[in-house]
């Protein structure tokens, strides 16, 4: 039995900081900052990730989308998709420090562990752009299926995994050549990867079948197909779209999209264990760094869901407007 991830926010406490409802007591503390890409209003949004405060934004380029921390967490990476770019941020300061060319309409992109390179998704160019980031230059580009999207890379930074939209398929890619070496058929529309098991799980996302396709790493297998579908009997849609797990592995979230809601998964049984309500269209999701909150952004709501995972309820919702469509969320 699913079990549901929120309660009435019915005490008599009132508003507590631009439009968000909360319930009383001392204030949560303070500790990481959640920036979440807005693609309706070329802006990086920043909240407190403890109280859902608004913080000043960062002006961006053309529709953001895809974002992602360097390995130490002192940068931010933005796919700005409509001005072909990646603009790097420092977190701290919040400042810009440099544009990258990233090849035609960038959407998601992985860093590699060592943090030299981006491996980048150009949905219109139906290709893999390899960004050095020393040199600024794209060094390397392989061609995969129409519209890739979700991108990861293992922690050894040997694999890339591409997963293209329109093909339905997960591409892998050898990191050190640019090989392409297998392509898979997954669930329709593709949309994110996640490796497991210290790299040797991968995790694929599929949004139309509401599907999470398992490979086993060294053989590019398939090993399980996850069918969200049976546990949604209702008449909402039932899709998968990004995905992210406590650095323990025990618990695995998965934003649903037009769902409107969080999943969350027990990796050792692949059973949805409970969800929590999010707004409308849900597609990026975040943890705190101390994983004691989740975070969900839904774009046609203009909507963040903050998710306490102590208690396992929704604590709050913040009021972006745009369209939010990614979360990352870094120490305060």
């Amino acid at each position: 039995m699913r079990e549901a991830g929120s309660r009435p926010l019915n005490c008599l406490c009132g508003f507590l900081l631009l439009g968000l409802a909360s319930c009383g007591g001392s204030p949560p503390k303070s500790t990481d900052i959640v920036f979440v890409s807005n693609e309706g209003a070329n802006e990086v949004e920043l909240i407190d990730g403890a109280t859902g405060s608004a913080l000043p934004p960062l002006a961006t380029g053309q529709r953001p989308r895809g974002m992602a921390l360097s390995p130490d967490g002192k940068i931010l990476y933005v796919a700005a998709s409509n001005s072909n770019r990646i603009e790097a941020w420092d977190v701290a300061g919040r400042k810009r420090l440099r544009l990258y060319d990233s090849g035609t309409d960038p959407e998601r992109f992985a860093v590699s562990p060592d943090g030299a390179t981006l491996y980048i998704a150009n949905e219109d160019n139906s290709a893999v752009s390899f960004l050095d980031l020393r040199s600024g230059k794209i060094v390397r580009e392989v061609k995969v299926g129409p519209e890739p999207e979700g991108m990861g890379v293992s922690p050894d930074g040997r694999l890339v995994v591409a997963t293209s939209e329109a093909a339905s398929t997960a591409h892998f890619i050898d990191a050190s050549n640019g090989t392409l070496l297998d392509s898979v058929p997954v669930g329709s529309r593709p949309r994110f990867v996640l490796f497991l098991a210290g790299g040797k799980t991968i995790w694929v996302s599929s949004e139309q079948r509401g599907t999470i396709t398992v490979f086993h790493a060294a053989t590019r297998k398939i090993v399980r197909t996850i069918d969200l579908v049976p546990d949604f009997p209702g008449a909402e849609p039932v899709q998968a779209v990004e995905m992210k797990a406590t650095k323990d592995e025990k618990r695995v979230f998965v934003a649903m999209g037009r769902g409107n809601r969080v999943a969350e998964i027990d990796p050792a049984t692949a059973k949805v264990v409970r969800t929590f309500p999010t707004g409308e269209r849900t597609w990026g999701i975040a943890l705190s760094p101390d994983e004691k909150r989740l975070y969900a952004v839904s774009g046609l709501s203009g909507t963040a869901t903050i998710v306490d995972l102590e208690r396992n309820e929704v604590v709050r919702t913040v009021h972006l407007g745009g369209k939010p469509w990614g979360a990352v969320a870094a120490p305060r």
